[in-house]
């Protein structure tokens, strides 16, 4: 529980820095902008074409009787729509991020300069930079979509599927969350898709802790727009505990902007890296 307080630090931290950093804040605010517009006619469009697609799946229900046909036909309409949105909530992430890798490579390399010590660039140009991030988004996908079919199935099940589910979920998009924010500095350093899961699972308290508020709170649409910048810096901060990583904070060029901002787990870092 220590390390999910953590890691809610570090999101609090990273919202801090961004507040703390304006003109920063102000350009990484520009691609969730514009993913949620693509976003928001997404999900109007599933709103209202919800219905006619449970009807045309179901037409073994077309002679069922009132009021077991409503019922029926209802309760699926919500299940998609609440499954199209689990999706919208993961995939905001990925997409927002690669419209705008520019924008929060630069934010991320501001963070490292801030706490002092190295600056990692990953020396790739940026079309190689936008491969492999839509290459490694597209992975991350692929298994949020097979946890979201699982719990799908398992929203059928009485009571544990209005109670536990929804609980699993908001774990399975936090980690998720945490998976695709924390790769913005991670892919700087060269670390794959393969070892930045494995360095998530080994301090799975901290990851929950930072991208589970984060999966509540995106389910509203322009809070995630607004907390998207923070939420890149404080990835980054998170990154630093994870790999052990210090500075030297006399020499940024940012440290008298950065408000004194010091990692929530101290040396914590250092002592939970997994083996």
């Amino acid at each position: 529980m220590r390390d999910f307080g953590v890691g809610f630090g570090y999101l609090v931290q990273g919202q801090k820095w961004a507040a703390q950093h304006g003109r920063r804040f102000g350009f990484g605010l520009l691609p969730g902008l514009v993913t949620l517009v693509l976003y928001l006619g997404a999900l109007v469009g599933l709103g209202f074409g919800a219905d006619d697609l449970v009807a045309w799946a179901t037409p073994f229900a077309d002679d069922w009787s009132s009021p077991w046909l409503g019922l029926f036909r209802n309760a699926l309409t919500a299940l998609v729509f609440v499954f199209g949105l689990f999706l919208a909530v993961i995939t905001f992430t990925a997409v927002t991020l690669l419209i705008g890798q520019p924008f929060y490579e630069t934010l991320s390399e501001d963070v490292d300069r801030s706490q002092g010590g190295d600056v990692p660039e990953s020396g790739l140009p940026l079309w190689r930079e936008l491969l492999i991030s839509a290459r490694d988004s597209l992975r991350v996908v692929l298994r949020v979509a097979f946890y979201a079919v699982l719990l799908f199935a398992c929203g059928f099940i009485p009571v544990v599927g209005q109670t536990v589910v929804p609980a699993l979920g908001f774990c399975v998009s936090g980690f998720f969350l945490a998976e695709e924010l924390t790769a913005v500095a991670l892919q700087r350093r060269g670390v794959e898709l393969k070892e930045r899961l494995a360095l998530l699972r080994g301090r799975r308290g901290a990851t929950l802790g930072f991208g589970v508020p984060l999966a509540v709170v995106f389910i509203v649409p322009f809070v995630a727009v607004f907390l998207m910048p923070g939420a890149v810096a404080g990835a980054t901060l998170m990154v630093r505990d994870l790999r052990g990583e210090t500075g030297d904070r006399t020499g940024g060029e940012d440290d008298h902007e950065d408000g004194g901002l010091s990692s929530p787990g101290g040396d914590q870092g250092a002592r939970h890296l997994p083996h």
